[in-house]
């Protein structure tokens, strides 16, 4: 009986790079370069959303419907325990919008100006539905960024983000933690 994630053997045949125990991906989902993805246990992602470029997912991971991960070269890092809600996008490359070049992948580089940059979001973060992170970001350990949100610059962790580009608003609480240490100790 087919359901709505690929199997076992679906899963092997799609070519990832490595993935580990408890992996759900949607059918409906997109991936490009799956040689250049990795992905932990307890991951699920969902219907309609892209997955292309370098990118690692760690465990105990949610990505919501319609989210798109543009890793390029520089690559896209999910620690463990993060959400995308769903509609996000994170870019770990793009095009210049000053007017200064060309734009879009089907222009030669030398008449293109590309941004890359790592991505990292870090343990315990989560991103609200259509928010946007831009290359060379890194979103601190335990944050939280509200929905429609735009972060293009690196965040400090343990804080609550919001608003276009995105501002610290307050704390974090920082409970999680301990529920977390109780959550791995009955595994």
């Amino acid at each position: 009986m087919k359901t709505s994630f690929y199997s076992e053997e679906e899963l092997k045949e799609i070519g990832l790079k490595s993935y580990g125990k408890n992996v759900l991906i949607s059918r409906n989902a997109t991936i490009y370069g799956a040689d250049k993805i990795s992905i932990g246990d307890n991951v699920r992602i969902d219907d309609f959303c892209i997955l292309s470029g370098n990118i690692s997912l760690g465990s105990y991971i949610h990505i919501a419907a319609y989210c798109g991960l543009f890793g390029g070269d520089a690559g896209i890092i999910m620690e463990d325990f993060t959400t995308l809600s769903s509609r996000c996008v994170v870019y770990g490359v793009s095009d210049d919008y000053s007017g200064a070049a060309l734009t879009n992948p089907m222009l030669p580089d030398k008449f293109r100006n590309v941004t890359e940059g790592t991505v990292t979001i870090k343990k315990h973060s989560i991103i609200g539905t259509g928010s946007s992170i831009l290359p060379d970001v890194t979103i601190g350990e335990g944050c939280s960024v509200g929905s429609m949100s735009l972060v293009n610059k690196s965040i400090d962790a343990w804080g609550i983000y919001v608003g276009i580009p995105c501002k610290r608003m307050k704390e974090r609480k920082m409970d999680l933690l301990e529920l977390e240490k109780k959550f791995l100790s009955k595994k």
